[in-house]
């Protein structure tokens, strides 16, 4: 008697923790990126990354928030243009290094396009924001080879 094969059981819809960044366009004239981090002073959330990419006449402010719903409103009542990205936040500390990340990360062939540190360590060690290709390959192998990955609700209000 043929029993039909059952498939194998695999882990299905794993998704890593990712934040949300925020690509800010901003005309490259004095006082504009305090005007958007005042304007994040002011609201209900907190920037906890910022990377700033200037040329002569604009600049592309990266900002990551610990409430990207808020940070989503903020920035289309002051009508500046933006974009959104997944990217993964990654503790770091002793045993888990940025070369071990890269090198976890090379070996399975993902690339990573930016990266930038977090104004705040969220469990007192380094954190970095990865742009990495494959978010899901590397959520599991930065998590099986024990990093911490952090999520929106694990990036405290900046003081």
């Amino acid at each position: 008697m043929n029993e039909a094969a059952t498939p194998l059981e695999t882990t299905h819809g794993f998704a890593p923790p990712t934040v949300v960044q925020f690509s800010v366009f901003l005309v490259n004239k004095v006082g504009k990126l305090l005007d958007l981090v005042e304007n994040f002073d002011e609201a209900s959330c907190s920037i906890c990354a910022i990377s700033v990419h200037e040329s002569s006449d604009h600049a592309v402010v990266r900002v990551i928030t610990n409430n990207a719903a808020e940070a989503r409103k903020l920035l289309r009542e002051d009508g500046l243009p933006f974009g959104e990205h997944e990217v993964l936040v990654v503790s770091l500390g002793p045993g888990y290094s940025l070369s071990r990340l890269c090198l976890h990360l090379l070996g399975a062939e993902i690339n990573i396009a930016f990266a930038y540190p977090l104004m705040i360590k969220p469990n007192g060690a380094p954190t970095i924001a990865i742009a990495v290709d494959d978010h899901t390959l590397a959520g599991q192998i930065l998590r099986r080879k024990g990093f911490t990955l952090l999520g929106e609700a694990d990036l405290p209000r900046m003081p």
